[in-house]
């Protein structure tokens, strides 16, 4: 197995277990009137956490016919809860406005376990899946749509909507979707961005505390594409109030790169000191500003590198992929989009767009402080530990990749040329340490962090 292999996907290629059962249980022991589950409108949503209830909620919203939409449970006190007190509650305004959707919601508790006779209405899910959105956290995302391989096929469609930069994209959603669908009939896999501030109030009930908008578009679309594949993109682009559009996936891809900037920085930044996101936009100057900008340089180098890798050619050059971009992939040379993003990913460019979002969120709680509190597993290894491990993947394949960069581009930029000579050695160092100091939990003022950086 290749040492360029992130984790996840040496664990995956090296897992040859066949696909579990999975079964679902309902509230009732006959299925409600309505359409049936194997419907293909209707949209599976596993997660319900904040996103997962946002989108569930807005996907109802559309007229005159809204698709049917299922919330997929993971466990079984949750269906009970939702027996008991049935429906998502949405506040907004403050408070001052509060909707509760209860029309158009049904739920499914998933598990590998068929539930007593006695105990509600149970059967296997399937045949086929097809169009589901996975809102859970990120480090669970992939796993759970694993899970769930026996159900996915080429009229599949599934959606990613959480933080951090999607697995699926080249060069090792290729890799994984070969090893679970040799037959090369692997679903369309999506992912979507979501600015919208939403915080918990409980379970099923929601703040949505600042809107914003939301972008979906293909990661990595199935071989075969059967007619009826972008179903869920459109439904979720066009669902009323999610202020929501559907991009190519060069910008979904520029734009999860420049959100996970914002992320690797004001999540775990915030989590040490226990602050505000404003708290780090405070000043001009100072030891937080000095922390922010070598975080910058090291994720700098690295998006500059990836840029130039041979991987990228298929994303940034895609003359199939539906939706708005504003690259200008249509009427450039794939030399000239990479000239164009080297510079989009400049560290003064990252630097006036982290400023620029930080002042926006000033006065929210990161989500990453809140999961500290709460005592929750964090997405570290989802925001910096992804740069960690692409840094490790560009490093271990530089002479190839840089080679093969050249002599497909016949690049002459000199500073391009000197980016790939310098690949060899991707610093991320205070990405490693800002992973080891959320880890340990530790709580530290600024100056404290500042030497924690600088060692």
């Amino acid at each position: 197995m290749s040492s360029s292999h992130p984790p996840w996907l040496t664990s995956l290629l090296n897992d040859t277990s066949p696909a579990p059962r999975i079964y679902r249980w309902t509230p009732n022991k006959h299925q409600p009137p309505g359409p049936p589950p194997d419907d293909p409108r209707r949209i599976f949503i596993l997660g319900v956490g904040n996103i997962g209830r946002l989108y569930a909620v807005h996907l109802t919203r559309h007229r005159p016919n809204p698709p049917p939409i299922t919330l997929v449970l993971h466990r079984r006190d949750l269906l009970d809860h939702w027996i008991a007190d049935p429906g998502i509650e949405i506040s907004r305004d403050g408070g001052k406005i509060v909707e509760k959707t209860v029309d158009g919601l049904d739920v499914e508790y998933w598990t590998d376990d068929p539930p007593p006779a006695d105990e509600g209405s149970s059967s296997e899910i399937g045949p086929l899946i097809s169009n589901i959105i996975i809102a859970t956290k990120a480090d669970a995302a992939l796993p759970q749509a694993d899970r769930l391989r026996r159900y996915l096929g080429p009229s599949s469609t599934v959606a990613f909507a959480q933080n951090g930069i999607s697995k699926m994209w080249p060069p090792h959603g290729r890799l994984y979707a070969s090893h679970r669908w040799p037959a090369g009939d692997a679903p369309s896999f999506a992912a979507c961005i979501t600015t919208h501030g939403v915080l918990s109030h409980g379970l099923f009930r929601s703040e949505h505390a600042s809107v914003a908008d939301a972008k979906i578009g293909l990661v990595m679309p199935s071989p075969i594409r059967p007619r009826g594949s972008e179903y869920l993109l459109d439904t979720v682009a066009t669902a009323p109030g999610l202020e929501s559009r559907r991009v190519s996936r060069a910008d979904l891809w520029v734009l999860q790169l420049e959100k996970l900037v914002v992320n690797s920085i004001i999540n775990p930044i915030t989590a040490i000191l226990r602050c505000k996101n404003g708290v780090l936009f405070a000043e001009p100057s100072g030891v937080l500003v000095d922390v922010m900008n070598r975080v910058l340089h090291e994720t700098s180098r690295v998006y500059q590198a990836l840029v130039d890798h041979p991987s990228t050619a298929e994303i940034l050059m895609d003359p199939d992929s539906p939706g708005h971009s504003t690259l200008g992939t249509e009427a450039k040379s794939l030399d000239a989009i990479r000239r164009d993003l080297t510079d989009r990913f400049a560290v003064g460019a990252l630097r006036a767009m982290l400023w620029r979002v930080g002042h926006q969120v000033s006065l929210n709680t990161s989500s990453m402080l809140q999961d500290v509190r709460a005592g929750r597993r964090t997405e570290i290894r989802e925001f910096n530990g992804w740069i960690v491990d692409t840094a490790h993947f560009l490093s271990a394949g530089t002479s190839t990749s840089t080679d093969h960069t050249r002599s497909s581009n016949t690049s002459t930029d000199p500073a391009r040329c000197q980016a790939g000579q310098q690949h060899q050695d991707l610093d991320v160092s205070t990405h490693r340490a800002l992973i080891d100091l959320v880890e340990s939990g530790k709580t530290l003022d600024q100056s404290e962090l500042g030497r924690a950086i600088s060692g």
